[in-house]
């Protein structure tokens, strides 16, 4: 699980340069920014499903309803965030999807400490 946190970390990184430059010269994200997205996304959809079946072994100590919250709350995240640039098309709205995805990597963060001090 931690070569795909820091695959979409990358990903992530990638996509804050990109809407950082789309701020800078107040433009709307475009389509290029929603299919780097979109590819975050596929990549936190894989991520709950790994750390479902992580949590159905052993995992002792580990409080499965907050791993499994900050599971799911990353998978939320960038829609909306996404949803929201797109319903406000100004430099504010794309400001809310660089802090949706700068977020992201926070959680992958919190994710291995929540695993981490309890395994």
């Amino acid at each position: 699980m931690l070569v795909l946190h820091y695959v979409l970390t990358a990903l992530c990184l990638v996509t804050v340069l990109v809407v950082v430059v789309l701020i800078i010269r107040d433009r709307a994200p475009g389509d290029a920014v929603l299919g780097l997205l979109v590819v975050i996304e596929l990549g936190l959809v894989a991520q709950l499903v790994l750390g479902i079946v992580r949590v159905a072994g052993p995992h002792d100590g580990v409080s499965v309803a907050t791993y499994v919250g900050y599971l799911v709350g990353s998978l939320l995240i960038l829609p909306a965030a996404a949803f929201w640039s797109l319903s406000e098309r100004s430099r504010g709205g794309t400001a809310v999807l660089l802090v949706g995805v700068i977020l992201v990597p926070f959680l992958f963060l919190r994710l291995a400490e929540v695993w981490g001090t309890h395994a």
